[in-house]
C-alpha cells in the first residue's frame, strides 16, 4: 500500500484556530467531520475559504480535512483560509520561489499569506466596553 503524502498547517484569525491536512484527492473539504457546505451557514464563507485553491487552480486536486475551534464562522473561515494557504506553500516548497507562477508569488499578491492581526481589544475597568464610557449625566 502506497503511503499518501500529507501537508499540514495551522491558521489563526481573531479567536479561531484551524488545523488543516492536505491530501491528494478529488476536492472534498470536511470541517470538523462535516461537509463544508453543511458546516458553514453562508455560501460566501465557503467561497472565501476556497480562494487560495481557486487562485492556484487546485480546487479538485486535494482533499482537505479541517479541525477548527474558537471564534465565530467569519473568524473560522479566515483561519481555514490561512491554513490552506500555508499548506499549499509547503506543497510547493521545492519549486523556485522567485518565478512568477510560483504559489508563493500568486498567493502573496492576492494577500492570502499575511495573517490578519486584528483581534478584539480588552475591556478596561471603569468603562462598559474597551472604549465605551458610561453615559454622562449633568444632573
Amino acid at each position: 500500500m502506497a503511503n499518501k503524502q500529507v501537508w499540514t498547517a495551522t491558521g489563526r484569525r481573531k479567536r479561531a484556530v484551524a488545523q488543516v491536512k492536505l491530501v491528494g484527492g478529488t476536492g472534498r473539504i470536511t470541517v470538523n467531520g462535516r461537509d463544508v457546505e453543511d458546516y458553514m451557514p453562508y455560501a460566501t464563507l465557503v467561497m472565501d475559504l476556497k480562494q487560495p485553491l481557486v487562485a492556484t487552480n487546485n480546487e479538485n486536486r486535494f482533499d482537505i480535512e479541517v479541525k477548527v475551534n474558537g471564534g465565530g464562522f467569519d473568524g473560522q473561515t479566515g483561519a481555514i483560509r490561512l491554513a490552506i494557504t500555508r499548506a499549499l506553500l509547503k506543497f510547493d516548497a521545492n519549486t523556485d520561489q522567485t518565478r512568477e507562477d510560483s504559489y508563493r508569488h500568486t498567493l502573496k499578491t492576492a494577500g492570502f499569506v499575511t495573517r490578519d492581526p486584528r483581534v478584539k481589544e480588552r475591556k478596561k475597568y471603569g468603562l462598559k466596553k474597551a472604549r465605551r464610557a458610561p453615559q454622562f449625566s449633568k444632573r
